[in-house]
């Protein structure tokens, strides 16, 4: 549940050169946080349903047949009209390491567009933080399966610790500077991801906290890679796997994320993660 939006990605052909134009090539592709994890999870087998809002545009019905294509059910997506679909726009050096990016998003998703049904019945509900804060805390307490949650960015991390207050996530899972405006979340499992750093998981269900290993990769482009790892977590979970397995399997999807040029790679299944392991 949460953002529905298209990428933009820009890589140049060469070291890039400021303030001119610089040859290379343009991708447009479906993306957003919530849609993302959406995808991956299908992908790997586990059947999702993606609860997100889009516009009546060009942009929101491209996201839109790319995650049905997928095998997302798509039905409670909301479409608002005069709404825009969101956009993230980002420029890649030419080792596909992000420069900079620009995100025009929001998630017109009220709390009254939510099927309370369909969230009490999921086995896991993913929450990103392109979600106003009271449809996430609508949803929050719909939910009776546990709860993750992908704060997607510092400004918006800060805008929903208050929706949180009092409320127990299963997982939470960012950056270290999107992280640190929930410090006082309650959460079973933090998971930091550092990128090509690897990632510390630290929380009550273990002793201490572990850090786990990035896989080895060529990059291509690092974008999506933390939606990937945070869709095999939960697939891993839900198949039984302990956090620790899980961590390592979603490794392993970043990785075969950031080898190849798009934000969810077509090809992805649970046989080609597990090859890596």
């Amino acid at each position: 549940m949460g953002g529905t939006n298209v990428d933009v990605v820009a890589r140049p052909g060469a070291a890039p050169v400021a303030a001119t134009s610089n040859p290379g090539r343009v991708a447009v592709t479906a993306g957003g946080v919530g849609r993302n994890v959406a995808e991956n999870l299908a992908r790997l087998g586990t059947p999702t349903a993606l609860v997100s809002a889009v516009g009546d545009d060009a942009h929101g019905r491209l996201a839109i047949e790319a995650t049905a294509a997928a095998g997302v059910d798509v039905g409670p997506v909301v479409t608002v009209p005069g709404a825009r679909t969101g956009c993230y726009v980002a420029l890649l050096d030419d080792d596909g390491e992000l420069v900079g990016a620009v995100s025009d998003m929001t998630c017109p998703l009220r709390p009254a567009d939510l099927d309370v049904a369909l969230v009490a019945a999921a086995d896991l509900v993913v929450l990103d933080g392109n979600l106003d804060p009271d449809t996430l805390a609508a949803a929050f307490d719909a939910a009776r399966g546990p709860v993750v949650l992908d704060p997607v960015s510092v400004p918006k991390a800060a805008r929903l610790a208050a929706a949180l207050g009092g409320r127990r996530l299963r997982l939470l899972s960012g950056g270290d500077a999107e992280l640190a405006p929930l410090a006082d979340v309650r959460a079973d499992l933090v998971w930091e991801r550092r990128g090509a750093d690897g990632s510390t998981l630290r929380g009550e269900a273990l002793r201490r906290p572990v850090e786990t290993a990035a896989l080895p990769v060529e990059v291509v482009d690092v974008t999506g890679a933390g939606d990937a790892m945070l869709a095999a977590w939960c697939h891993a979970t839900l198949a039984g796997a302990d956090p620790l397995e899980a961590a390592a399997y979603g490794h392993a999807a970043a990785a075969l994320t950031v080898g190849g040029d798009r934000t969810v790679r077509p090809d992805l299944t649970d046989e080609l993660v597990r090859s890596l392991l």
